[in-house]
């Protein structure tokens, strides 16, 4: 009974033919397909769709498939272009950001700037009288240096000082030595105008300002010194009070009491 049932079996697997594989040209557009629809899923992301209705449209439409994927690289391609327009946007208005905060405070300054009031030009200050170097001018119009330094003295309220006096005094001199030293100097330009008058010489005009200035008349022990105030009035008269002792210390004394 064996041997009769595995004869019939038998000759089945013999008039069964096995199932041939399809041809190597079907089966190349499946695998392109394949390959293809591996491809978008890399480049574009996992589909949202069923793995079969993925699988059959596969299958079913290679041609579209590999059509499909021509026009879905540029899609991938330009994506990140899309996104990152905004981020473009949002790093030009942040670095601009900076540029508008930083205008109002320009304008502020430039604002600033032209509210600034104009300066005010002071008022000029009196001329002032060139001091005499040492010895005496004959040359020199001693009436206009006079009236210039009684001009000054009235703007800024020292004293003049008159030294009437002669190049070959010795007494004058040694006054004038005393004069150019720092201190005495200090003391003349802070409180005097000095005017040197040269009565050594012919010149009359010279000897009618010593008489003037110093009325007494005799005889002249020179220098003389004479302190006359911004007014015009003397002060002090040394052909009357003698003269001081002729050094630093006996001038500057004398200076100090009649600066005032």
């Amino acid at each position: 009974m064996s041997s009769r049932m595995l004869r019939p079996v038998r000759a089945d697997r013999r008039t069964t033919s096995p199932r041939s594989a399809p041809p190597l040209g079907r089966r190349l557009p499946l695998v392109a397909a394949a390959v293809v629809a591996a491809g978008l899923t890399a480049a574009c992301g996992p589909s949202s769709e069923p793995a079969g209705s993925a699988a059959a449209a596969t299958a079913g439409q290679s041609a579209q498939a590999l059509s499909g994927s021509q026009s879905a690289t540029p899609t991938a391609e330009t994506s990140p272009t899309a996104s990152a327009s905004p981020s473009a946007s949002a790093s030009a208005s942040a670095s601009a950001s900076p540029t508008a905060s930083r205008a109002p405070s320009g304008s502020a300054s430039s604002g600033g700037g032209s509210a600034k009031p104009a300066r005010t030009s002071a008022a000029p200050a009196p001329a002032k009288v060139p001091g005499p170097g040492p010895g005496y001018d004959s040359s020199a119009d001693a009436q206009k240096q006079i009236d210039a330094a009684l001009r000054a003295a009235k703007a800024d309220g020292r004293m003049v000082l008159l030294d009437f006096g002669a190049n070959w005094c010795g007494n004058c001199k040694a006054a004038d030595k005393v004069f150019a030293q720092s201190q005495t100097a200090g003391i003349l330009g802070a409180s005097y105008h000095l005017v040197k008058v040269d009565i050594g010489g012919n010149s009359s005009a010279n000897s009618a300002l010593l008489r003037k200035y110093s009325p007494s008349g005799g005889t002249y022990t020179m220098p003389v010194l004479v302190v006359v105030s911004p007014s015009g009035t003397v002060r002090t008269d040394t052909h009357v009070t003698g003269n001081p002792s002729l050094t630093a210390d006996g001038i500057n004394a004398f200076l100090r009491k009649w600066a005032s």
